[in-house]
């Protein structure tokens, strides 16, 4: 059974870094398509990164966190990671991790992780 657990949420002040993990089970990191998103306090989930696995090595970036953040899997550990540098304020919110069970970043993901907070600090 596929399951995503995420870690490594908790709070950072602003310009700093954190990393947050997603540890996979059931199928190996880079079976699918997967990505993170976030969720801000009042506001819609949005998508905030995203690799395909389809082989073109595309990774996608949402504008405000491009440059800033880093999506990556490690297949030795199954675990596919989010480094988050130069935080901002606005990137306060829940993050989750998610898989879309195709190859690539397109529609509603399948399959969600229970969610790990961030708060940045001003």
């Amino acid at each position: 059974q596929l399951q995503l657990v995420e870690s490594g949420g908790g709070l950072v002040e602003s310009g700093g870094s954190l990393r947050l993990s997603c540890t996979v089970s059931g199928v190996t990191v880079d079976r699918y398509a997967m990505g993170w998103f976030r969720q801000a306090p009042g506001k819609e989930r949005e998508r905030v990164s995203c690799i395909s696995s389809s082989g073109d090595g595309k990774v996608y970036y949402e504008d405000s966190v491009r440059g800033r953040f880093t999506d990556s899997r490690d297949k030795a550990e199954n675990t596919m990671y989010l480094l988050m540098n130069s935080t901002k304020a606005e990137d306060t919110g829940d993050y989750f991790c998610a898989t879309y069970q195709s190859d690539y970043c397109d529609g509603k993901p399948d399959c969600w992780g229970q969610r790990t907070q961030i708060t940045v600090s001003s």
